[in-house]
């Protein structure tokens, strides 16, 4: 048992997935190893079923919330495009679930973090919309590796982003540029108002934003951090910096 009673308390969405024809609410161990183990602290898992609970019954409960990434993609008509042919898998409960959590969490002074599916909930929470051709688009840099590949070879898919100078990434890394795990199909095309670029490709996709909301912050990151953060120091600074949210530190 962990010494210290005290440690802040991180809220996890979950997804709904099917586990042998049965439905659960689920999320990848890697994130909450990453994100208990170097924010130090307790975590609650908040099951993505919007219409058994309200978040706003939660938001005050929690210190913080992490937003994980997953297969799922949010439906475009979150983001105003009325379309029939975009690509699932989609998660509806998950769609209103997190919208109805940064809502509620910001009102009440809470931190959220995003990774992945979390940067693209947060962007779409602050006005903004995706696009969903990350991975083959001539004129981008490859998002994603070739479907094709295995899962373990999809997060060995690495590329350069440049840190916006004095940003609150750029602060905390302490260099001008990271290589990062990249695992996605879709990704920003208008920013979110009041979001703050951290992070660019080199063919200019936003793969990091900030903000602060009734005095608590937002940080996400279109990469994975969470992947194998025990082997990559700097890695862990994305959730060390989630831990100093989590304790009501400013992050600048």
């Amino acid at each position: 048992m962990h010494p210290d009673a005290h440690r802040p308390v991180l809220g996890i969405i979950c997804c709904n997935r099917d586990i042998s024809a049965q439905p659960a609410q689920s999320v990848m161990t890697r994130y909450i190893n990453s994100s208990l183990t170097y924010a130090d602290a307790a975590g609650l898992l908040v099951p993505a079923m919007p219409d058994l609970f309200h978040a706003r019954e939660v938001a005050p409960r929690l210190d913080g919330l992490l937003l994980t990434g997953t297969p799922s993609n949010l439906d475009p008509k979150r983001y105003g495009e009325l379309v029939d042919d975009a690509p699932g898998p989609f998660d509806p409960d998950r769609d209103e679930m997190t919208a109805r959590l940064i809502e509620a969490m910001l009102d009440v002074g809470k931190p959220v973090f995003g990774i992945c599916r979390g940067f693209q909930e947060l962007n779409v929470a602050f006005g903004g919309t995706l696009r969903r051709d990350m991975a083959e688009h001539p004129e981008l840099i490859a998002h994603h590796a070739p479907s094709e590949l295995s899962f373990s070879e999809y997060f060995e898919h690495v590329h350069p982003v440049t840190l916006t100078p004095q940003g609150v990434l750029h602060k905390a890394y302490a260099t001008d540029e990271l290589d990062v795990v990249s695992v996605h199909y879709q990704g920003v095309d208008k920013l979110g108002a009041g979001l703050k670029v951290e992070a660019q490709a080199p063919d200019g996709v936003v793969e990091a934003v900030s903000a602060e909301v009734n005095g608590a912050p937002v940080l996400a990151v279109q990469w994975h951090p969470e992947w194998k953060a025990h082997e990559n120091p700097q890695s862990q600074v994305f959730f060390k910096l989630l831990g100093r949210a989590l304790r009501g530190e400013s992050l600048t």
